[in-house]
C-alpha cells in the first residue's frame, strides 16, 4: 500500500494536467497514489466500463500522447518509455 504521508498537496498537483479543457490525471499517477499498479487499474477499468463514463475517463488520442511526451520530455524521463497511450481520468 502507498505511504500516503508522502502524498503532499504540491506532489498531488505535479501530476495533474491539462488536456481536452479539463484538468486530468494520467493512470499511472492514480494507481501510484492509491498504491496499486496501473495494470491493475487499467483491468478494473476495463472490467467495470459502464462504471468509467466519458466525462469521468478517456483514453488519450495518439496526438494527445505524443503532445503529453513531448511536453515532459525533460522533466519526466522514466514515463517517456510508455508504448500505449495512458487512460486519463478528470476530475469528475
Amino acid at each position: 500500500m502507498a505511504d500516503h504521508s508522502l502524498l503532499t498537496e504540491e506532489t498531488i498537483s505535479n501530476k495533474i494536467y491539462f488536456i481536452r479543457g479539463q484538468k486530468i490525471m494520467l493512470d499511472s499517477d492514480l494507481a501510484l497514489l492509491y498504491g496499486i499498479e496501473t495494470k491493475r487499474l487499467k483491468e478494473q477499468v476495463k472490467r467495470n466500463r459502464n462504471r468509467f463514463p466519458e466525462d469521468f475517463m478517456f483514453e488519450l488520442t495518439k496526438k494527445e500522447f505524443e503532445n503529453w511526451r513531448s511536453q515532459i520530455a525533460t522533466s519526466n524521463s522514466e514515463k517517456m518509455g510508455l508504448r500505449y497511450a495512458p487512460m486519463a481520468f478528470t476530475e469528475h
